[in-house]
């Protein structure tokens, strides 16, 4: 009797832990696939059969139940250039632009599900914006209270990013900097376009000229009729203004000549 019980015991022993261990292990195997490493500045937005329940943000080796499915997100800083496009300022001249755009993702869910492709949705979407704001200015400067793509860099920058900014918003992304990277005028009209700036420059100059050359004429005759030097008649000022006005806005430098009689 005592022998069948050292015989029977252990063999019931054995065959609970069997019993038990299967189910142990089947356990300890399906939460095996729970764990998951999360990289520096990278996001892991999780559902559970397609609802979303929520995102780990916190680095290193985690553990969720292993049931969630899990997309990684970089939350890394980005940035990418534009294509050369080729748009018509808000003058209609064709001009080729193309930006630099700085870019992170804040928001993993909207970045995972409310866009197929975040990354393709920045690509265009920053175009577009880029598009919309090279037809809103124009490309040169035509007086001091207009602001173009050219000469107006930060406010073009500015508004640019807010342009990007308004239209990544639904998909959870940030622009942190948005700027022009290439202008210029298309081919066909560069060469037109480069004479018209240059002939732009050469009338602001002279405007400049003529206008420091009349002041300086209306300074001289103010100080001569002050201190009383000499009193001169309208027809010797207007002489007088007629030379000086050539010594000052004369291209090249004029040679004195002295008139020894009257100048009647």
């Amino acid at each position: 009797m005592l022998a069948m019980t050292l015989v029977v015991l252990p063999a019931m022993f054995i065959t609970g832990f069997r019993f038990v261990a299967v189910p142990v292990a089947i356990v300890v195997f399906f939460c095996w696939f729970g764990f998951f490493m999360v990289q520096p500045n990278q996001g892991a937005a999780m559902q559970l059969f397609g609802r979303y329940v929520g995102t780990v943000r916190d680095e290193g080796l985690r553990w969720a139940n292993p049931f969630y499915s899990k997309k990684p997100v970089s939350l890394r800083i980005r940035n990418f250039e534009s294509n050369k496009l080729k748009v018509n300022d808000l003058e209609g001249s064709p001009i080729e632009i193309g930006a630099v755009v700085v870019w992170q993702v804040v928001d993993t869910a909207e970045a995972v599900f409310a866009v197929d492709d975040y990354e393709d949705f920045v690509h265009v979407q920053a175009e577009a914006a880029l598009r919309q704001s090279a037809t809103s200015y124009p490309y040169d400067l035509h007086d001091e209270h207009t602001v173009s793509l050219r000469s107006h860099t930060q406010e073009i920058a500015d508004h640019l990013r807010k342009e990007i900014q308004e239209r990544l918003t639904s998909a959870g992304v940030k622009v942190l900097e948005a700027r022009i990277s290439h202008l210029a005028y298309a081919p066909e009209i560069a060469q037109a376009m480069l004479q018209r700036q240059q002939a732009s420059a050469i009338i602001a100059a002279r405007t400049k000229i003529v206008e420091g050359a009349v002041s300086m004429v209306h300074m001289a005759l103010e100080q001569l009729s002050e201190k009383g030097m000499i009193k001169l008649d309208e027809e010797r000022k207007a002489a007088m203004v007629s030379n000086l006005l050539v010594v000052l806005c004369g291209e090249r430098g004029t040679q004195p000549i002295v008139n020894t009689g009257s100048i009647y």
